[in-house]
């Protein structure tokens, strides 16, 4: 199981976003799993959403990956909101991270598990506190 960030899942949305760490991913998920915090499908929606609006993709191509996405065996962790006002947003004020970012961070540190992102800040953070990233 790893923690899948919003970039990774758009990498797999977005034909022009493939990369490596982001085709690495995939294969996990599909191996085994993906955890994500409850933010994560709002964050991929709202990505896809302005897609459509600036043109980017068309509604079928949006429910086609959605659809993909929706196969995948992804969990969303329950404890997400509950960590938000301490150990989330301590990490954000540390990193200078939105808090958003801050979320996938503390549920890898919390879960001990792999980290998948594409994010430079984020990734950076992660290896400061010593959690291991895919494809590094």
């Amino acid at each position: 199981m790893i923690v899948v960030d919003a970039s990774i899942a758009l990498a797999w949305v977005y034909p022009d976003e493939r990369d490596p760490v982001a085709e690495r991913a995939l294969d996990v998920v599909v191996q085994s799993s993906g955890l994500v915090p409850t933010i994560w499908h709002l964050e991929v929606a709202n990505s896809i959403a302005q897609s459509i609006r600036r043109g980017r993709v068309t509604a079928s191509e949006r429910d086609l990956a959605l659809a993909d996405l929706m196969r995948l065996d992804i969990e969303v962790d329950p404890e997400t909101n509950r960590q938000a006002w301490n150990v989330t947003l301590a990490l954000a004020e540390r990193f200078g991270l939105t808090v958003y970012d801050a979320a996938y961070l503390e549920l890898a540190l919390r879960r001990r598990l792999p980290l998948a992102s594409l994010d430079r800040e984020l990734r950076a953070a992660a290896v400061e506190v010593g959690v291991e990233l895919l494809g590094t």
